[in-house]
């Protein structure tokens, strides 16, 4: 038994060694949210807050036409390529390709779990069957859907910044009679959605003449413009340095003719896997990519922390909001119950004083001296003397007059305690308690770990005494 412990911790220390400080942050972050107990996303839900945990890494799509590359520089990215192992190849469907602890090969069922996020996926063709866009054709295919179309490839590389991206290869696009069994279209507009980067690559064969490439990257720049990048690979395929000249004019021409792709600024590097046995003069920008998922990892790291600071201030706010409005509603109900109470009280007490009067006046002397003592008896007929006068003044038909307004006054009394005292829900003082617990709990801690987390990741970049 101990020796099973010891072998776990052993391995659980080597993997904690090469984590990254990125990946230590982001993973960090997530189980702040995602704690059982004391996570932000169960805190949130008790006070009807829905919040959602961060990614612990960045999505990066990848498309283009057929053979543009983009399976070749998911592969030289992770490195695997060296090791005649790639990950990631030219397929029909989606493959989501990332890093873990065994090198695994997961089908669409089993993607889904690891990614729930994308669930919505499944989905597309049956709306679409629903909403009667496709032809029986399609509606045969759609059996099959997206999910049969999906795959995750898990590689235990560790170059560059890999164990913080999840690459998604796209499947290639063509134009024509090319059918696909899905809705290759909605699928990459909504994967789009979930995505920080999207990359577009452009090969000197393909170039920009494929429609159906350039649908999709217009409507995507509609929505995310900030996310797409341009590149020309297999740069090193276009020939001497006036052929890719003239292939780069050819694709940016296409470009502007759309008018939502034709903007100021336009960037297009070139990139190419370099092979040692086939030297080339091109510029090779491949670096550039690199530099640029960095950058977007960075950018990342810096919003889910800023993320985390809101989201404990508004739960703190809420809980302030919930403690107060508590309040608010025991004085309500406090001040509520004190007018009830005396109207309750107008409400009982004026047909007894009446009844009392009036006996008090109708019963004879003796009765009363027996009842209360002679000096009492006297006391208090002497006070009743001018109600006793006021009622004997009154004739006998408008008595019971009276009687019946007294009734009606004192029935009112009663129906008017019983609105004003309605009271407003309030929390337990065990609630209460768990509230303010939490509210101490996010204050204390989680805002301390993220002030943490934010020092550790400035040190990679600043100097100490700058902190």
């Amino acid at each position: 038994m101990s020796g099973k412990v010891k072998h776990r911790t052993a391995a659980n220390t080597a993997e904690a060694a090469t984590v990254t400080v990125n990946e230590k942050i982001l993973k960090e972050c997530h189980n702040l949210y995602t704690d059982a107990d004391n996570g932000l996303v169960t805190i949130g839900e008790s006070l009807g807050l829905k919040l959602l945990p961060p990614r612990k890494k960045i999505n990066v799509m990848l498309m283009g036409n057929h053979s543009a590359g983009k399976s070749s520089f998911i592969n030289w990215y992770v490195e695997e390529h060296v090791q005649r192992t790639g990950v990631a190849i030219e397929t029909q469907g989606f493959s989501f390709v990332t890093s873990g602890r065994k090198r695994e090969s997961l089908t669409g069922n089993a993607t889904l779990h690891l990614y729930p996020h994308f669930k919505t996926l499944q989905e597309i063709e049956v709306h679409g069957v629903l909403s009667g866009q496709i032809d029986l054709e399609c509606l045969l295919q759609s059996a099959s859907g997206v999910v049969d179309y999906l795959n995750t490839e898990i590689s235990t590389s560790k170059q560059k910044k890999f164990s913080l991206v999840t690459f998604i290869d796209t499947p290639g696009l063509v134009d024509g009679d090319m059918k696909y069994p899905f809705d290759v279209n909605q699928s990459i507009l909504w994967l789009g959605d979930l995505c920080d980067l999207i990359f577009v690559f452009f090969d000197p064969i393909g170039q920009a003449l494929c429609k159906r490439t350039l649908n999709i990257v217009e409507q995507l720049n509609e929505s995310h413009p900030e996310r797409i990048r341009f590149y020309l690979s297999k740069a090193d395929e276009a020939g001497h340095e006036s052929d890719r000249q003239r292939v780069m004019m050819q694709i940016v021409q296409e470009l502007c003719k759309r008018p939502g792709l034709n903007k100021t600024g336009f960037e297009m590097p070139t990139i190419y896997i370099s092979n040692p046995s086939k030297p080339s003069r091109c510029v090779n920008q491949i670096e550039e990519v690199c530099k640029d998922i960095e950058k977007t990892i960075n950018q990342t790291i810096q919003n889910t922390l800023n993320q985390l600071e809101r989201d404990c201030e508004q739960i703190s706010t809420l809980v302030d909001n919930t403690i107060r409005a508590d309040n608010m509603a025991r004085s309500h109900n406090f001040k509520a119950k004190l007018k009830g109470m005396g109207f309750s009280l107008f409400g009982f007490l004026l047909p007894v004083a009446l009844i009392f009067t009036l006996l008090v006046a109708s019963a004879p002397r003796h009765i009363l001296n027996n009842l209360i003592g002679e000096d009492m008896a006297v006391a208090m007929v002497s006070f009743m003397v001018p109600i006793t006068a006021l009622w004997e003044n009154v004739e006998d038909e408008n008595q019971l007059a009276i009687l019946a307004m007294v009734l009606v006054a004192s029935g009112l009394c009663l129906i008017i305690s019983r609105i004003i005292n309605k009271s407003k829900p309030t929390l337990q003082r065990r609630s209460k308690k768990i509230l303010i617990e939490k509210q101490e709990y996010v204050n204390s801690h989680v805002k301390a770990q993220k002030k943490k987390l934010y020092a550790e990741y400035l040190q990679q970049s600043v100097s100490e005494h700058d902190l």
